[in-house]
């Protein structure tokens, strides 16, 4: 992995000036508004907003996504930003009952003990009396406790005493009290999920992971939708964020040329009159994913709207040439759990402080 990024173009970092929208257009192409069944025989739409970051900016883009028609927001305990996300959820006008909402626990609220309370938490916050989707966050525990990265005296991180099948029970009691509709998990491996499969009497309706051009995951995604288990992709757009470049633990690969910039992608948006974010985000939607992109200017919601559209599979061919198995998000060595274990692209690690 270390070669190719030593092939590939350096990215080019941008600053918070705002680049107008892409305008060719050479087809016309109908919009439309995607939505699958999940195993628990909810609906869940195919294109939606995350919420990781920008916290003094969710409150309003919240509030616009709904307004301009997003109906699937994504949030994590971890985030810090439910509160915005509850009061942009209201401000919207939108009722509740047409909003898929999803949250995540963070790690040191495993403890089966610390489940329920940790789901009000993010009730309160959120200020909604559910949520459509409760998700794992790692499958790594951390001490229970108010610190969220619990760390001994030499900076390691301090793990937790119970294991994730023991957080997925608790979560499968909390199913029934009304107060999560579905559960599921994110960034965990083949092995771990079949974990849960084998050990508890529920099937995860749902595993986010990443999921872009340059990681495809195309054998564990089959196996995944052969199980029922739906799935979300974060960071859809790869590299484009500079948190992978920034992080303590950012790897080489993430300076390789930003998905978006693939010349492959520039082609094949100019054939549909759509930019490279939309044809990466489309090609999440063909392939039966859901797709949660970040972002808090006005015109970029708008184009993510437009990007539920029909590939043709010669272009769908052409992005499957992009996979370089480079997995950009891995905090292994800093969570002290050896993620995606059986998963590709899990070479080239670096140690270092996610915070």
């Amino acid at each position: 992995m270390a070669s190719l990024a030593a092939r590939a173009t350096r990215a080019t970092v941008l600053g918070k000036k705002s680049f107008p929208p892409f305008s060719v257009v050479s087809r016309a192409l109908s919009t439309k508004a995607t939505s699958y069944t999940l195993n628990t025989g909810a609906k869940i739409p195919a294109l939606g907003f995350g919420t990781f970051q920008d916290p003094d900016s969710q409150e309003n883009t919240v509030s616009l996504a709904l307004q301009k028609g997003m109906r699937l927001i994504d949030t994590a305990r971890v985030y810090n930003v439910e509160e915005q996300v509850g009061r942009g959820i209201k401000k919207s006008g939108i009722p509740r009952e047409d909003i898929f909402v999803g949250t995540k626990l963070w790690c040191n609220d495993y403890h089966p003990n610390d489940v329920e309370r940790a789901v009000d938490d993010s009730l309160r916050d959120l200020d909604t009396p559910y949520v459509d989707l409760l998700l794992m966050h790692y499958p790594c525990t951390f001490k229970r406790g108010p610190d969220r990265f619990p760390r001994d005296a030499d900076g390691r991180m301090v793990a937790g005493e119970t294991t994730f099948l023991d957080t997925w029970k608790a979560m499968e009691k909390v199913i029934e009290t009304g107060k999560v509709k579905a559960i599921g998990v994110s960034n965990f491996s083949r092995g771990e999920i079949s974990t849960l499969i084998n050990e508890s009497s529920t099937i995860p309706a749902v595993h986010q992971m990443e999921v872009h051009p340059y990681l495809q995951q195309k054998g564990f995604n089959e196996w995944l939708q052969k199980n029922g288990i739906h799935v979300v992709q974060f960071s859809p757009l790869g590299n484009m964020n500079d948190f992978y470049r920034q992080t303590g633990w950012s790897k080489e690969i993430s300076h390789m040329m930003r998905v978006i910039d693939q010349p492959i992608l520039k082609e094949i948006g100019e054939k549909y009159g759509k930019s490279p974010v939309q044809v990466v985000l489309a090609w999440g939607i063909n392939s039966g994913r859901s797709v949660i992109p970040k972002s808090v200017v006005d015109w970029q919601i708008e184009q993510n709207l437009e990007a539920d559209f029909e590939l043709q599979p010669e272009d769908m061919a052409q992005i499957a040439t992009l996979d370089a198995k480079a997995r950009f998000n891995d905090p292994s060595l800093d969570y002290e759990w050896r993620l995606y274990s059986d998963l590709e692209g899990i070479d080239g690690a670096m140690k270092g402080k996610t915070h």
